[in-house]
């Protein structure tokens, strides 16, 4: 049987897509239309961009306000139930470990009822696993126990303070393991954000050196474990790529770790000695009051993953600072919290931060090329992040080991403006049988079909 590379133009000119036996047609309204025989990829227009732009905007914010209402009645109930006023229990990380093993029973439940959408037919190997989810699941575990104990030595301001410097971990940590294209305009918006948070919660606080190390080290960990759970939900091998899924496999580990902290830090001993476990009825009653915040942290973890598998992890990020200047702006006009000239300048520069970033977002939309099939469904190439769903970028050329040759590949690199040479093998044939191959060759030719390489979208990002 003829191998399917051989029918693949291999001298695509300079400024056409790469097709295989393919033709582009200008259709009446001036749109880009690719045809193969089988079916017809479309290259949207600026009108098709905004309304996609706009339903993806649209969906992302309910995500988001759904995060801001389970994370909001969650610190309520948890000052309720920490407070020596109230409930009085003072352990918060025994408390977020049993959360962790309470999340983990709700996603199993999730995935038996609806089994046919939350279970995937693969599942992580234990070298897969102990290499891709444990990483995550610890860098969670860490941030939060570490958060925590951070609190027990400095004020709540020094430590938002030191804590919104997670926002510079998350955008390198992205930028290392590519999941956001480097920007000189995104990083430009990310530190306005950043000064703004700084000014917002700036107050006169003692500088303690052990709880300030502690909270950096923290953000870390945050940086990098929301990194590692996109990439691990991005991963389809793994069978994470579903919410549900994702809390199922992280959880345990989460907990773990978290157990571990919670068993040095405040003593478990201790714990069980107090009355809140004197007695099988007290036993019940505590854990009664764990499983409401247990139900609620599972919403909102659920939200979160949410977030990140449609929009990515730097956008999960800024809804987190946009929630405290939510906090802040609610609790200044409701309750009277004072806020000096200083904090209102931050307030001010954070949101101006935000709308940049949202309008960095936009351009990116508009300016790319978002591949559209013959019912006008985007097309998203697997292990593309939601957040570029169908964007065809100019600097990064997809090439496809098992489709072409060398002759053909070497004509589609491009280079960008510093010389470097990206080449981002999507669809590799290799340890596959025949028919298997011959499927992949399907689709690498069919995603090849999105290379574009015309000079004028190179400037899509400063």
């Amino acid at each position: 049987m003829a191998n399917l590379s051989d029918r693949v133009h291999p001298e695509p000119s300079e400024h056409e897509p790469i097709l295989s036996n393919a033709e582009q047609d200008i259709g009446a309204d001036g749109e880009d239309t690719i045809h193969d025989g089988q079916s017809v990829v479309h290259i949207a227009s600026q009108a098709e961009k905004k309304s996609f732009w706009w339903r993806n905007a649209l969906i992302n914010t309910f995500l988001i306000l759904a995060w801001f209402l389970f994370a909001t009645v969650l610190s309520v109930y948890n000052k309720w139930l920490f407070s020596p006023d109230h409930f009085n229990f003072p352990y918060p990380l025994f408390v977020t470990s049993v959360h962790m093993f309470i999340q983990f029973l709700l996603a199993a439940l999730l995935r038996y009822t609806f089994s046919r959408k939350f279970v995937s037919d693969k599942k992580p190997t234990l070298r897969s696993y102990s290499i891709k989810a444990i990483p995550p699941a610890v860098a969670t575990g860490v941030d939060i126990g570490l958060s925590n104990v951070s609190l027990k030595s400095i004020t709540l301001s020094f430590y938002t303070m030191c804590k919104s410097s997670s926002l510079i971990f998350v955008l390198s940590f992205a930028f290392l393991f590519r999941l956001e294209s480097f920007s000189v305009r995104l990083v430009v918006v990310i530190l306005i954000i950043f000064t703004g948070v700084l000014l917002m919660v700036a107050s006169e606080t003692a500088f303690v050196l052990s709880g300030f190390l502690l909270v950096i080290f923290a953000s870390v960990c945050s940086g990098l474990r929301w990194s590692l759970t996109q990439l691990v939900m991005q991963d389809k091998s793994m069978g994470l790529d579903n919410p549900p899924s994702t809390i199922f496999w992280l959880s345990p580990a989460t907990a773990v770790s978290v157990a571990v902290i919670s068993i040095v830090w405040e003593g478990w001993i201790r714990v069980f000695s107090t009355p809140f476990f004197a007695t099988v009825t007290s036993t019940m009653n505590t854990l009664v009051m764990f499983i409401a915040p247990g139900i609620l942290a599972f919403c909102m973890v659920m939200s979160e993953y949410y977030i990140i598998q449609r929009a990515g992890v730097i956008p999960m990020s800024i809804a987190g600072i946009a929630k405290e200047v939510s906090t802040i702006t609610i609790s200044a006009w409701f309750f009277g919290d004072e806020l000096t000239p200083v904090n209102i300048t931050g307030v001010a520069i954070t949101v101006c931060g935000i709308a940049l970033f949202t309008y960095h977002k936009y351009r990116k939309t508009m300016d790319s090329n978002v591949a559209l099939d013959e019912h006008g469904n985007v097309i998203r190439l697997d292990g593309e992040d939601s957040s570029d769903e169908g964007l065809v970028y100019d600097h990064d050329v997809e090439l496809v080991a098992s489709a072409y040759d060398a002759r053909s590949i070497h004509s589609s690199i491009q280079e960008d403006g510093n010389g470097d040479v990206h080449r981002h093998l999507l669809f590799s044939g290799e340890g596959l049988d025949e028919g298997e191959e011959d499927a992949e060759e399907i689709r690498s030719l069919r995603s090849s079909k999105l290379n574009w390489s015309d000079e004028t979208h190179k400037t899509r990002d400063v």
